[in-house]
């Protein structure tokens, strides 16, 4: 039986009001320098030269929108990203699974207080590597450290 650790609804919330955050201040910057008079009036100066705030408020609107469009697609991409414990393996992502025999140590000190442990394992190449699993990632990750403990073990 697997148990899954999809990404966490923390993650997904945060790039959700990332994007909005971008869309909003460009929205609000295009406005004030494109389209609100009063303002164009207050930071134009004699010369008819734009000061550097209406000159920001021209140019941020297209930077945040590409960080919003630049921060949506990133979300699009890791939205299926999952972690497996199954019977032979600890899949933790598409390329690298790592068998259970390779396990060399689990260290959950931290789980309880702050939410991640550290697997450490060695791949084919015969190097050590730690892997830090954060609960701040991926939901469910009580019942798949549970599972990895009860494997090694």
């Amino acid at each position: 039986m697997a148990i899954e650790a999809p990404l966490s609804k923390y993650r997904k919330n945060g790039l959700i009001i990332y994007i909005f955050v971008c869309l909003v201040a460009s929205a609000w910057f295009g406005y004030d320098g494109y389209f609100n008079e009063k303002f164009k009036a207050k930071h134009t100066g004699e010369d008819g030269k734009a000061d550097s705030t209406l000159a920001f408020n021209r140019k941020a609107p297209p930077i945040g929108a590409g960080i919003a469009v630049l921060l949506a697609g990133y979300l699009l991409v890791i939205r299926g990203k999952k972690l497996i414990a199954d019977d032979t393996h600890f899949v933790v992502s598409d390329k690298e699974r790592i068998p259970y025999d390779s396990i060399r140590q689990i260290d959950k000190t931290h789980f309880d207080s702050k939410g991640y442990f550290v697997v450490t394992y060695k791949n084919e190449s015969g190097n050590e590597i730690k892997c830090k699993i954060s609960n701040r990632n991926y939901d469910n990750l009580a019942a798949v450290l549970d599972h990895l403990v009860g494997k090694i073990s």
